[in-house]
């Protein structure tokens, strides 16, 4: 059943790495449709949901969290819950956004785009979904970023 576009909620839940969340909140509007039009399975949360909430913090935290709910305690880029959290996080993303050509600010919105294609029914466990999941999110990240102005 859809019930809709979600309504995006978005933190920043650390100091270190300033995001500019103004322009993160409007990019994740714009992507929002985006990858509900990509959605898959028998009933995506992503379908569902009438909120989102996405928080962005250090990778101590999301550390934890991975440890806590996952049984690594190793930093990752994003940890995505299917009652509609999605936590990012802000180190990974300055570590990594240069290698990728994006800026801090494209690398935590990628990551938030592949918290909602979770969301949406994709899983990246197998490789065959995760090179399938890769080339949607970077396609609905492109579009976001053409149509930014």
């Amino acid at each position: 059943m859809r019930a809709g576009i979600p309504e995006f909620h978005l933190f920043q839940k650390q100091r270190k790495h300033r995001a500019n969340l103004p322009w993160l909140r409007k990019a994740i509007t714009r992507a929002v449709p985006l990858c509900m039009a990509h959605a898959k399975g028998e009933s995506p949360p992503l379908l569902s949901l009438l909120e989102i909430e996405a928080s962005i913090v250090s990778d101590k935290v999301i550390g934890q969290v991975h440890a806590d709910f996952l049984g690594d305690p190793t930093p990752t880029d994003v940890i995505t819950f299917h009652h509609g959290e999605i936590i990012v996080s802000a180190d990974t993303a300055a570590q990594e956004g240069p290698s990728h050509g994006l800026s801090f600010d494209e690398e935590l919105l990628l990551y938030l785009i592949h918290g909602l294609m979770h969301l949406g029914g994709w899983d990246d466990h197998e490789p065959e979904e995760a090179t399938q999941m890769k080339v949607l999110q970077e396609g609905v990240l492109a579009e976001v970023l053409r149509d930014k102005g």
